[in-house]
């Protein structure tokens, strides 16, 4: 399995911006992408962005424009770059790994790590 780790996350200014780590050993060695996702208090977990086993990148309509999902060289972590951040954005913020098969699709989703906008 590829564990996950999440950071990064922090309290801003609207307007601000934030870069999240989602740290996973393993997962270009294991042909495995990667999703991040949000969940605010009361609302279910929605998709956010996700980094595709060959270097494909989608974005929800929520965000597109001002975030950006990207990968090290080293090919274990994903960051999301988050500019332009609204009060709307506050939430917790997951990933987990996704693709066909083990152990790609059989990944739990990490701690997460809050991200609050203050307006």
């Amino acid at each position: 399995q590829v564990r996950v780790t999440e950071s990064g996350g922090g309290s801003v200014q609207a307007g601000g911006s934030l870069r999240l780590s989602c740290t996973a050993p393993g997962l270009t060695s294991n042909g495995c992408g990667l999703a991040w996702y949000r969940q605010s208090a009361g609302k279910v977990r929605e998709y956010i962005s996700s980094y595709s086993s060959v270097g494909s990148t989608y974005y929800a309509d929520s965000v597109k424009g001002r975030f950006t999902i990207s990968i090290d060289k080293a090919g274990d972590t994903v960051y999301l770059y988050m500019n332009s951040l609204q009060p709307e954005d506050t939430a917790m913020y997951s990933c987990k790994t996704i693709g066909l098969g083990w152990p790609c699709a059989s990944g739990a989703m990490g701690q997460g790590t809050q991200v609050t906008v203050n307006s």
